[in-house]
């Protein structure tokens, strides 16, 4: 768990907007944690979430890092070092692979390859302590045990080889006093990733709202993540949000 003193230090990545950005402002207010807005390209938007959190009395600073981008990564952490000195938290938000030009192997580059990058790089700033939470979906999550959609197969294929990469060096990570938690959701209102499966697959989203009755909006998925870094769960913990139907047997 994060220890709340002194001011844990938190790199979220993928957070200049959506569920990072949400989660990026919670940590900041209610750890008074200092954040790492971490983007890859939309440094206006960046800016503005370190502006909010800095308008609400706490200290952010935007880094650009394409994740894939193993120099821009190492750049970034060099710059939570000299910045601040150490990692407290580090929330793996940022996963892609439904973008209109994206190539067959972007998906898990992203999703798998560079998730494991971004740790490796990190790991040296994180003490004992110190936690990693992974952001994913219950489609990745539950990939291969549950129905899919056929548009979000290769990310959801390649979130899954991402966490279970993570999953397999828990003793590692261990044996260092860093604890991992994954926090997967159901499709999440509010996202670009349901606005892409809408456009990519038409109805898939009223489909999923009318059997599941509602699905949790982003400010309710952030406000998970954010309790993830905190709550006493033991490492590997699952936090489920929404989706129930999920949870049982196919």
């Amino acid at each position: 768990m994060i220890d709340s003193a002194p001011r844990p230090v938190v790199l979220v990545t993928g957070s200049s907007r959506g569920i990072g950005a949400e989660t990026a402002r919670r940590l900041a207010g209610t750890l008074g944690a200092r954040v790492v807005i971490n983007y890859r390209d939309k440094a206006k938007r960046a800016e503005r979430v370190v502006a909010e959190i800095e308008a609400a009395g706490g200290e952010a600073i935007a880094v650009k890092a394409d994740l894939t981008d193993p120099a821009a990564v190492a750049a970034m952490v060099e710059a939570v070092r000299s910045t601040w000195g150490r990692l407290d938290l580090l929330v793996l938000n940022a996963s892609g692979g439904m973008e209109r030009d994206a190539d067959p192997g972007y998906a898990l580059r992203l999703n798998r390859d560079a998730q494991v990058s971004l740790v490796d790089t990190a790991l040296p700033l994180m003490a004992a302590g110190s936690r990693i939470v992974f952001v994913t979906s219950h489609q990745a999550h539950f990939h291969g045990r549950q129905p899919g959609i056929d548009a979000y197969e290769a990310v959801a294929r390649s979130k899954r080889a991402g966490e279970d990469a993570l999953r397999a060096r828990i003793d590692e990570f261990t044996a260092a006093g860093i604890d991992l938690v994954v926090v997967s959701g159901d499709m999440i209102e509010g996202t670009i990733t349901v606005t892409l499966l809408d456009r990519a697959q038409p109805g898939v989203v009223a489909a999923r709202m009318e059997k599941a009755g509602s699905i949790p909006t982003l400010v309710d998925f952030a406000a998970e993540v954010t309790s993830a870094a905190t709550d006493p769960h033991p490492t590997g913990h699952t936090v489920y949000v929404g989706g129930e139907d999920y949870l049982l047997p196919a």
